[in-house]
């Protein structure tokens, strides 16, 4: 019998500007992929921001995990959440079994930038929703996906036929 090692730390990056279609395609393809890495619940990490990092979270939730938060920033909530998805954002960071600041005060792209490499430190596998499209600037998703693969990190790239974007300013 092998002893129990805990969960596998798996991290998130991926859009945020999903369709609501597009969500649930890739709820759906996380179950599978979560499944693949694990038998058991994982513990997941994410910096919960809209799309696909609450869909991960609440994912994992429903799996039985748990995860963890990195808040790139003091303002992220007042900064980055819209008004109308607050209540689900303080519903998903109360579920949290930790969350971790980064020091920044403001949401820019060095908090960004700080917090995805925070998260990707943390875990032992990452999963990307990202449609392959290069990003805007140093913190976008194609970007996080290439420090995890220059540090070691197995990265899973998850875009299911179908899935769209709202707008590619993410």
């Amino acid at each position: 019998m092998s002893p129990d090692l805990g969960p596998v730390r798996v991290g998130v990056t991926g859009h945020i500007n999903l369709t609501r279609d597009t969500e649930l395609l890739v709820a759906a393809a996380l179950r599978v992929e979560l499944g693949r890495i694990s038998d058991r619940p994982v513990h997941g990490v994410t910096c919960l921001a809209a799309g696909a990092d609450q869909v991960f979270a609440r994912t994992i939730l429903d799996l039985g995990g748990t995860y963890e938060v990195i808040l790139p920033a003091l303002d992220y909530r007042a900064a980055v959440i819209r008004p109308e998805n607050r209540l689900a954002f303080d519903e998903l960071l109360d579920r949290a079994v930790a969350v971790v600041h980064t020091g920044f005060d403001r949401s820019d792209t060095d908090a960004y930038l700080v917090a995805n490499r925070e998260l990707v430190r943390r875990v032992q596998r990452l999963v990307a929703v990202w449609d392959g499209k290069p990003g805007l600037h140093a913190a976008s998703t194609d970007r996080t996906v290439a420090w995890a693969r220059r540090h070691g990190v197995p990265t899973t790239i998850l875009w299911p036929a179908g899935a769209r974007r709202t707008s590619i300013d993410d």
